[in-house]
């Protein structure tokens, strides 16, 4: 029978990694997406511009 301490043990091997947007490189073209809008050049360039300027915070404003 296992105690509480090798319950406690054993959930915390198996937790997902939880991840948030900004740990993965992001194209400006994903950025729009995100967005839930359709990547057009002006959108595609603002986006650029977004990343540029915020780095991974443009992401985190879409994702977690």
């Amino acid at each position: 029978m296992k105690g509480e301490h090798d319950k406690e043990e054993s959930s915390a091997r198996h937790r997902p990694q939880l991840r948030t947007g900004g740990d993965q490189p992001v194209d400006p073209e994903d950025l729009v997406r995100l967005s839930g809008r359709e990547p057009t050049p002006e959108r595609v360039e603002r986006a650029r511009k977004q990343l540029e300027e915020h780095g991974a915070a443009a992401v985190e404003r879409y994702l977690p």
